[in-house]
């Protein structure tokens, strides 16, 4: 079994991988996550490793889109919750598009204010919120 960790009741295939993880042969999907600190657009150096990674897949698979999805904590919440969102969202695709030399049109963003949390967002949690979440992918 070459995922031994795929739950009992999903359909897999002959090495014991769900299908859905399947892509042919210059196919690919990954992730980029960055997190802010409260009230901040500024990205952190300790994610340009994931960023410039996923810049140069983009520049290996020209077929490659980024979708990158902005969030902000309850705590940083105000009238105009959705600016915030915004300036991260657009600092990430900028830093593609300007280190990378990534056509914008290859960028998809999505401003969200503080309804998509994933952690509470209490003193100690709420900087799981203040987030960006891109999905990197030549797969329709």
């Amino acid at each position: 079994d070459q995922c031994p960790a795929t739950p009992w009741n999903v359909v897999i295939d002959e090495r014991g991988c769900p299908h859905s993880l399947l892509f042919g042969e210059n196919e690919f999907m990954m992730e980029a996550r960055a997190y802010y600190d409260e009230n901040s657009s500024e990205i952190k150096s300790e994610y340009y490793e994931q960023l410039d990674n996923a810049g140069k897949k983009m520049q290996d698979h020209l077929d490659a889109v980024m979708r990158v999805e902005g969030h902000i904590s309850k705590r940083e919440e105000t009238s105009a919750n959705q600016t915030l969102s915004r300036y991260r969202v657009e600092g990430i695709k900028n830093y593609m598009i300007i280190k990378h030399n990534i056509d914008p049109d290859r960028i998809n963003t999505v401003y969200y204010g503080s309804e998509r949390p994933i952690a509470t967002n209490d003193a100690e949690n709420s900087w799981l919120n203040q987030r960006i979440y891109a999905l990197i992918s030549n797969v329709e």
